[in-house]
């Protein structure tokens, strides 16, 4: 049996001013950092030995890891970054303060946006030119995305990189972001497509599944400061 460890990045600044950020890369806030270290010795009671540690392409997720692989006293593992753990792209929402665009689109609209899994935002009209999603010099970053889009760019990384070495009884540990966490908790938990609406991932608070060697879940705790 091995143990999934999710982990939502701590309090960015943009968390804290109540902005759409997605893509962009914004720090942790005082906050934030206090949040990570608080997962990692919650993280660390439980003394699990991970054998390989996932996160995204944004330094609130990267310097999140990094703090809790060092309450862990396992930082010599190995880190994969991929853009397909990243944030869900917010599109032309990004950087505008969510209570103004209540007032601008409607409750129920940025509702929709916001916790739906098939609501589209409105688009960038062009990508960043951004070398960390250039392949072979090719812009491969969204101009917006859905949660069901989020769903189908992470699937791939969990199927090669996550699962089998999770079926192999390795232990591995997911340090991500709000959106992209629930997009793999409605995977791993086969949550409808009307149900992840009402799932919310904190910030710094770990998950920890136990799997069978079929991936099935045996047990799910979330840890909380008590």
């Amino acid at each position: 049996m091995a143990k999934l460890v999710l982990i939502r990045h701590g309090e960015s600044t943009a968390n804290r001013d109540n902005i759409y950020t997605g893509w962009s890369d914004v720090p942790l806030t005082p906050l934030g950092i206090k949040q990570a270290q608080r997962a990692g010795k919650l993280t660390a009671k439980l003394g699990i030995n991970f054998d390989m540690v996932h996160t995204s392409m944004l330094k609130r997720a990267i310097v999140t890891a990094n703090i809790v692989l060092d309450d862990l006293n396992q930082n010599w593992l190995p880190i994969n970054k991929t853009w397909r753990l990243n944030e869900r792209h917010y599109g032309a929402l990004r950087g505008q303060n969510k209570d103004e665009t209540r007032q601008i689109y409607g409750k129920e609209q940025v509702a929709l946006w916001r916790r739906s899994f098939d609501a589209v935002p409105p688009l960038l009209e062009h990508p960043d030119d951004d070398r960390r999603y250039a392949i072979n010099g090719i812009l491969n970053e969204p101009l917006g995305e859905s949660l069901h889009m989020a769903y189908n760019r992470l699937l791939p990384y969990w199927i090669d990189q996550i699962a089998p070495r999770l079926m192999e009884g390795q232990n591995q540990l997911v340090v991500a972001h709000g959106s992209s966490l629930r997009a793999l908790i409605k995977y791993l938990e086969n949550i409808s497509d009307q149900g992840i609406d009402g799932v919310e991932v904190e910030n710094g608070e770990p998950i920890i599944y136990e799997l069978k060697s079929d991936l099935s879940i045996q047990n799910k705790i979330i840890l909380k400061e008590a």
